[in-house]
This record gives structure tokens, sequence and C-alpha cells, in this order.
């Protein structure tokens, strides 16, 4: 059991926006991303101490405006100058608050993603304010390093960025697939066959299968011993369809970046066709939520993998979280560039040998660069604070 946390109260939130225009889209099978944005949220207390958070913010292109404003213009007034619970009992709080909001608006995600950033920065802000690091404040048996993949990697690419990835020290790789089955086939089977001994390749669909494609990719793929195949259908394809795909295969099924609420993970995790379970900290739940999440699918032989694709913050964020979870669990890191991602202070650690050290310090153990950062803000920083 964590322990619960004194009281905080809370001067100021603030909601930062960047974008990175891109001169090479980032391809996925439903959509590309010309420009990389960020939403990074600043907490500070009445002793002036700082945490810091990220709302995922990928899609659609006015999401990020759009969900900063959410953080200053709903979920501020709820916080501020008040004494505040322990990070778990206000993530409830703050979730069952707004939970009339999102019934009026249809608005589920970009509210769950508010309160996922404001997660994480006060999660940040608490474990500083009692000098240790996020993991710690997770997990007293909280490791120091995790394993880390490379991800990202678009499958038309893959002998070269893999190669790349492999000299920055990754010993595991996952290639976006879903853009046409049988080139997508000859090329993974391609890349499959170049890999080394303690190397292993995992592949992700983003939703694009049919189910008849699914079991057909996964079949033709059977010898290569994929790690996993994530998200080869829709999320809401059904669960015959899923546990039909699970019964065909001995490839791990993976899946949870889509999936939003306590009782739709452990649904899933109890319907047994998802393998690795793949919240993701910033889009839904913050280190509450995923805190919860990776304890129910670890209890059940799952392995708890956190699915991350943003900035530098979430990004660390997510191996605290990860790292206080246990497991045999892997941190997926985005190896396209993404200057949003590399602007934290301290420098992020290299990989090596596939594993990844949490850097020391209180918090996150970082904070954002806003030097590097500043060519790329949007806009002013918008701000609740006190009157």
């Amino acid at each position: 059991m964590t322990k619960a946390f004194p009281s905080c109260v809370i001067r100021s939130v603030e909601a930062h926006v960047f974008r990175v225009p891109l001169e090479k889209p980032v391809s996925t099978s439903f959509g590309a991303m010309r420009d990389r944005p960020a939403v990074l949220v600043r907490l500070e207390d009445d002793a002036g101490l700082v945490g810091w958070g990220e709302s995922w913010c990928n899609w659609p292109g006015c999401g990020a405006e759009h969900r900063a404003r959410l953080l200053t213009s709903d979920i501020a007034p709820r916080v501020l100058d008040r004494p505040l619970p322990d990070p778990a009992e206000l993530w409830k709080e703050l979730t069952a608050e707004t939970h009339i909001l999102v019934l009026q608006t249809g608005e589920i995600g970009p509210y769950a993603q508010a309160i996922a950033g404001f997660d994480m920065a006060y999660w940040d802000l608490i474990a500083r304010r009692h000098g240790i690091p996020l993991a710690t404040a997770l997990s007293p048996d909280a490791t120091r390093s995790v394993r880390a993949y490379a991800s990202g990697i678009h499958i038309r690419d893959a002998r070269t960025v893999v190669a790349q990835a492999r000299a920055a020290g990754y010993r595991d790789f996952k290639v976006k697939v879903g853009f046409h089955i049988d080139r997508d086939l000859a090329l993974i089977r391609e890349l499959a066959e170049s890999l080394g001994p303690n190397e292993t390749l995992y592949a992700d669909a983003n939703q694009a299968f049919s189910p008849d494609e699914a079991r057909a990719f996964l079949l033709a793929t059977a010898d290569l011993r994929l790690g996993w195949l994530e998200e080869p259908v829709r999320v809401d394809a059904g669960p015959a369809v899923w546990s039909e795909l699970a019964r065909a295969t001995e490839t791990p099924l993976a899946g949870g970046e889509n999936l939003a609420g306590l009782k739709a993970f452990r649904s899933a995790i109890g319907a047994g066709h998802l393998s690795v379970i793949q919240p993701d900290a910033a889009k839904w739940g913050g280190p509450t939520g995923c805190r919860a999440v990776a304890r129910a699918a670890l209890a059940a032989g799952r392995r708890y993998c956190p699915h991350f694709l943003g900035a530098g913050i979430g990004l660390a964020a997510s191996a605290h979280i990860l790292a206080a979870a246990g497991g045999d669990g892997l941190l997926e890191i985005d190896v396209n560039p993404n200057p949003l991602r590399d602007a934290i202070a301290p420098a992020w650690p290299m990989v090596d040998g596939g594993m990844l050290g949490l850097l020391d310090g209180p918090g996150l153990g970082v904070v954002p660069d806003m030097d590097r950062l500043e060519p790329f803000r949007v806009c002013d920083p918008l701000s609740g604070v006190l009157a």
C-alpha cells in the first residue's frame, strides 16, 4: 500500500501549448500527424513548488488548444486555493464532478485527458514536496530502471530506423502496419529475419484490419514470434471478434490506448483476449488511473506496457508508472524526431542494452526546458490563478 499524502494548496494552474511542424508526417493507418503538438500542465503550490504534467492532444488538429482551455476553465476552478486530498482521491473527485459535463458535451476524451494531465502534474508536485521520485511515491517497491522499446516505426522505413534504434541501444522494436496487408507481410518478414538473437519485433495495426485480415495477418506471421500484435481490429469490434482472434493465434494481442475508465479496463482484462494492457497516462487516468490498471493487469497475469506518443514530460511519467508497477512490461519510446520530447532538463538518459534508467531527483526528475520549447509555443500560457 502507498501512503496517503498530506493536503496541498495549489495557487495556479497553467496550460502551455506547443506545436512542431514536420517535414515528414508521422503516419498511421488511420491518418498522419503533420505537426507534433503538446499540452504541458504547470501547477504551483502555496510554497512556490512546481509540478508538471502532460495531456494527450494528438488528434484532432485543434485538440491541443481545446484541452488547454478545459484545464484552465473547467479543472482549475475546482482545485485552486483549497486544501486538496491525496492525488488518487482528487482524481476520483474530478472525474465524478465532470461526469455530467461529459454527458452534456459528449467529450469523454478531452475531459479525461485534461484530468490526466492535471493528475500527472499533481503527482509530480506531491512527490517533489516530499523529496522522493514519482515512482517511489506510487510504490515503495519501485525499480530504478525499465526496459524500453523503439516505437513509431513505419513498416516502409523499418530497416533503416530499426538499425538506427539498435545503434542507440534498443533491443525491442515496434513497427506500424495496416497500410497494405500483402506489402506489410512481405516487409515484416524481411525485417524479422534480420533481427539478432536477443531482439524482439512487435507490430501495431492501429485498428486497421478487418477481422478476416487480422486473422490472415496473424496466421501468416505465426512463425515470426512477434512480441505482440497491437490493436489488429477496431477497439469496439466486440468481444466475440477479439476472442476469436485470440484463440486463432499464439501471438499475444495488445491494446488499451483507446480504452477509458476503470470499468472498461477491468472488462478487457477479465475477458482475457488481451495479453498486454496499454493505457496511456496522458490520454486517460494519469498516474492514478494507470497504477490501478497496472495492478489489475498484473494480478490477472497480463503485462502492463504503457502506451505513449507525446512530449518528454509524459514519457518521464510513463517510465515512473512502469517502474512502480513492476512486472516485465516495456516502456514505449517513439523514435521519430520530436523536439518536444527532447526538450527536458536534465537531458533524457540513453538506452543501454535495451534498458533505461530513471533520472535521480524528486518527482519526475525532469522539468521542461522552456528555452528550447519557446520557439514552438502557439499561444500565451492559459492560466487559472487566484483572483
